[in-house]
């Protein structure tokens, strides 16, 4: 009886931790909304050498379905973690869900260039951070390289928190993060 009582005390605490613990990304969200909706865009965008063919490395980026391993704690207070996507990556007008702990990603496929790259359109954000940032579109592009294949990852986006020059900094860094994240799960994909 003490042993599952005492279960019970640490799930509830466990519980009540969890539920008053502070998010980061949910206080910046709820504090963005005082700011006016930003229309300029910000562009990041992210290369990464792999050696490998750029046939090899665009077959495991256009199969490529999830990271397999968790991000580092700092994206993990900052944005939430990438999971999975679904839907086919190679024809324009296809729908990509991408799903991420606690929220999700709609792109829409809008030009292919079949080996070489991908640019698509955030249709639909639900991530908890609608009011820090609304990520507008991006794209992968592969190009040959002696010895393999670099590819560059871009994010397109509207910061809405002030002042800028500040933001903008923490949103660079956190998207190279997460870029950086996407394509070390495609090379470690590439390496299995």
């Amino acid at each position: 009886m003490e042993e599952t009582e005492g279960r019970e005390a640490v799930a509830l605490v466990r519980v009540e931790r969890s539920r008053f613990s502070v998010q980061p990304r949910a206080i910046l969200n709820s504090v963005a909304y005082v700011f006016p909706r930003s229309q300029s865009e910000d562009a990041v965008v992210t290369k990464m050498r792999f050696n490998a063919p750029a046939q090899r490395v665009w077959e495991s980026l256009v199969f490529y379905e999830e990271v397999k391993k968790r991000p580092g704690w700092l994206l993990r207070l900052f944005l939430p973690e990438p999971l999975s996507t679904q839907g086919g990556k190679t024809q324009p007008g296809s729908l990509i869900r991408c799903r991420y702990a606690k929220g999700s990603l709609m792109k829409r496929i809008t030009e292919v260039e079949i080996g070489h790259r991908i640019d698509f359109q955030v249709i639909e954000q639900n991530l908890g951070l609608e009011g820090c940032v609304a990520m507008t579109s991006g794209s992968y592009r592969l190009q040959s390289v002696a010895g393999g294949c670099e590819v560059a990852l871009t994010t397109r986006y509207r910061g809405h928190l002030r002042p800028r020059w500040l933001w903008q900094r923490l949103e660079r860094f956190l998207a190279h993060r997460l870029h950086r994240h996407i394509l070390n799960g495609v090379r470690a994909e590439l390496a299995s």
